[in-house]
């Protein structure tokens, strides 16, 4: 299949400003930090982040991946429905889970976590039925072609085809990704602060305090970096949905926010600004080395912006044809222009490769 997409890539470079949150904890609850230019920044880490945009499409109503180490049980369930005898269904299911993980416990949970769809599980399931559900007919060859044609879809496992799937016990099993996120870093030096608080008794009989506690919680301006590969996009759909799949995920991408503490510190804020790219050739991020400092409204975002840019447009100019720009949109300065008028206009420019 000719991929005229090989090659190309949509990158996100997005600015984002919340106020007080702790949206990514680390092992002791404070909020994730990182040392760059020598300078502590607020982070979000990328898995964070992802998770919450897979969250997202299923609240779009599409079908997502399951990570699960419950996978037996998917597959059971599925030859059950296709007329298998419970025995023969727990054979079958145990055979196809073990092509996946080393270990199952007698409870049919297994010892590593299994990225996989319904879409995946049913393919597994008919090729079962097709051999009367004998494991003593399966032809691993036959059936690993099978799963790797049927892992996902744009309709099932659009998250599977742009995160990707790690399969230790079989490589040939694996998916590679198309997207790459970035953890996200403030553009500014940021210190965690404490929340000291309280809580009563509603019941008792004297004064003072039932409870006491403290949580830490920043507030930042965050630079994120997405890139979505579209030639890896259009092999793993096989060709198909490329433009759905975009669109879907650009607007995923703008509604998705971490859960931590979202209902004692709310952190419900959209993209402030962001350029997006279709480019092709090496992708580029932008490091904010250089902590940004107050501009002269106060905030951080102005500068940020500014910063963002100047670097984008210079590193455009010395890079020359290298740079590879096929089309280029600010969003967030010009209110007529929407995240529904930016999707038509990136889906527009994917057709016209």
């Amino acid at each position: 299949m000719d991929n005229k997409f090989k090659g190309l890539y949509v990158e996100y470079h997005i600015l984002q400003s919340f106020p007080v949150t702790c949206l990514n904890r680390d092992d002791v609850g404070a909020p994730k930090s990182a040392i760059v230019g020598g300078v502590p920044r607020a982070r979000v880490s990328s898995q964070s982040w992802k998770r919450a945009v897979r969250q997202q499409m299923h609240d779009f109503g599409m079908n997502i991946g399951i990570r699960t180490k419950c996978m037996q049980k998917i597959i059971y369930e599925k030859c059950i429905e296709l007329g298998a005898k419970e025995a023969l269904a727990l054979n079958c299911s145990k055979f196809a889970s073990e092509l996946y993980v080393k270990k199952i416990d007698t409870d049919g949970y297994s010892d590593v976590l299994v990225f996989i769809t319904q879409k995946e599980a049913m393919a597994i399931s008919e090729y079962m039925k097709s051999i009367n559900f004998d494991t003593n007919q399966i032809d691993k060859t036959k059936l690993k072609k099978i799963i790797k044609n049927n892992v996902c879809s744009v309709s099932d496992g659009l998250d599977i085809a742009l995160f990707g799937r790690m399969v230790a016990k079989d490589q040939d099993l694996n998916l590679e990704a198309a997207s790459s996120f970035a953890h996200a870093i403030s553009t500014h030096k940021v210190v965690s602060e404490i929340d000291f608080f309280t809580a009563l008794d509603d019941l008792a009989d004297k004064q003072g305090s039932a409870h006491m506690g403290s949580l830490e919680f920043n507030s930042a301006t965050y630079y994120r970096y997405i890139s979505i590969n579209l030639g890896q996009l259009y092999d793993t759909l096989n060709g198909e949905g490329i433009i759905e799949a975009i669109e879907k995920f650009t607007k995923s991408l703008y509604l998705a926010i971490p859960s931590a503490r979202q209902s004692t510190q709310s952190g419900s804020c959209f993209w402030d600004f962001a350029r997006v790219y279709i480019r092709k050739g090496q992708r580029l991020q932008v490091p904010f080395d250089k902590a940004v400092t107050k501009a002269f409204d106060g905030g951080y975002l102005e500068e940020s912006k500014k910063i963002l840019c100047g670097y984008l447009d210079k590193k455009e100019k010395l890079s020359g044809s290298l740079f590879g720009l096929k089309y280029k949109a600010d969003y967030g300065d010009d209110e007529n222009f929407s995240i529904d008028d930016l999707c038509s206009d990136l889906t527009t420019s994917i057709l016209k490769e």
